[in-house]
């Protein structure tokens, strides 16, 4: 069993005080995600349908005298760096999380004091649970609380997402900060990515959220994802004359990419055909949660992950084999990769009392390559982002 959120604040606020020799001024934290469907639509504007999940980061802070950000993941060596001089490293590492998001703070007109952090948690690097943006929102609720700043909530995870671009080197979407903020426990959240309007939808109860680890890492910085980026803008730029000037492909309809398709190249052509798709399963499955129908809301996970798979090209022979083992369980709704791919996770949703059954099914049909096997575990939902002041 995976440790609770509170006893992951608990440590951190422990290794800390052992750490730097006093106990931190607060504690904050943020949880991973799993996106249940929505693939590569939040950065073309489009519709997402995440959850936060029982796996965090939690950040202890306290002040110091001087103007150093000092962190440490529970290393022997701490990383530190002047205020003053907070640069994305020549080579992407870790703390360009970190210092991403103090230097936006600063840029804000907000001067932060110095500090000490210590960074502990449990939602697996490179899985695609993002456990990148948890690291955003701890640290910036750990910030915040220390400085006494007042930002709200979505500004909140909109200056992470910036950290992320300007600091990490990844151009992602809006859904995995606003996920990782703004979730609420015992429900899915769905995003307009364009607009930020949200609606926290209410999940059946009777169901488990089985997370199956390839253990096949991404990279995504400088790789695959940006380039998907690319063709999709391509896909909108050839689009928009024919189409009155539209700005992303939240814009387009199934029958006008169908009718223009001769104005693409294959390649974006399925591109397109996924993002334009994905956004009408997002408001379809949405729709099937708040029926209860989850019959309906697995079949469309199963054609999420085809299109990802086919039109898309993000997925990889371990994740399909994930969801085929899924699909062939008694009990299971649906089954689909999750997160940007190349890797990482496959989720699959199940009725209670059938839960073990797809494990024993996963832990005894999965094979990765060199023989390695996958990580299973089930996940429940959470709340977003909190901070938690330690009395002196």
């Amino acid at each position: 069993m995976s440790p609770s959120r509170d006893s992951i604040e608990q440590q951190a606020v422990s290794a800390y005080t052992k750490h730097f020799g006093v106990s931190p001024h607060a504690v904050a934290s943020a949880p991973g995600r799993v996106n249940l469907i929505g693939e590569h639509t939040d950065y073309n504007e489009g519709y997402v349908l995440p959850v936060a999940i029982d796996r965090a980061t939690a950040v202890a802070v306290g002040a110091r005298d001087d103007d150093r950000l000092v962190m440490n993941p529970g290393s022997a060596q701490d990383a530190s760096f002047p205020l003053s001089r907070l640069y994305p490293s020549e080579r992407r590492a870790w703390t360009d999380y970190l210092t991403g998001v103090a230097s936006l703070l600063q840029d804000r007109g907000s001067p932060i004091r110095g500090a000490n952090m210590y960074v502990y948690g449990n939602v697996p690097r490179g899985a695609g649970l993002s456990s990148s943006a948890a690291l955003e929102l701890a640290t910036a609720f750990a910030l915040i609380e220390l400085n006494g700043l007042s930002i709200p909530p979505v500004e909140t995870a909109k200056l992470c997402q910036r950290a992320e671009h300007e600091f990490a080197g990844v151009k992602c979407g809006i859904m995995d900060q606003f996920i990782s903020c703004l979730g609420r426990k015992d429900h899915a959240l769905l995003l307009d990515c364009r607009s930020l309007a949200y609606e926290h939808v209410p999940i059946p109860a009777g169901v488990d959220l089985i997370v199956c680890d390839t253990g096949v890492k991404r990279t995504l910085a400088g790789s695959e994802y940006n380039r998907r980026r690319e063709e999709c803008a391509t896909g909108v730029r050839l689009l928009s004359p024919s189409l009155g000037g539209i700005t992303s492909l939240r814009d387009v309809s199934p029958a006008q990419l169908h009718d223009l398709r001769g104005l693409l190249d294959p390649v974006v052509l399925r591109r397109c055909m996924h993002v334009v798709t994905e956004n009408d399963r997002v408001q379809r499955s949405a729709a099937a949660l708040r029926e209860g129908n989850l019959s309906e809301f697995g079949k469309l996970m199963y054609d999420s992950h085809l299109s990802l798979r086919r039109d898309f090209e993000v997925s990889c022979p371990e994740l399909d084999l994930v969801v085929d083992l899924c699909a062939g369980c008694d009990g299971v709704y649906g089954a689909r990769m999750t997160g940007a791919g190349f890797g990482g996770c496959a989720i699959c949703l199940t009725k209670e009392g059938f839960t073990d059954g797809v494990i024993a099914r996963l832990n005894a049909g999965y094979h990765g390559k060199d023989g390695k096997k996958a990580s299973v575990y089930v996940c429940s939902t959470d709340d977003g982002a909190r901070v938690t002041p330690i009395a002196p």
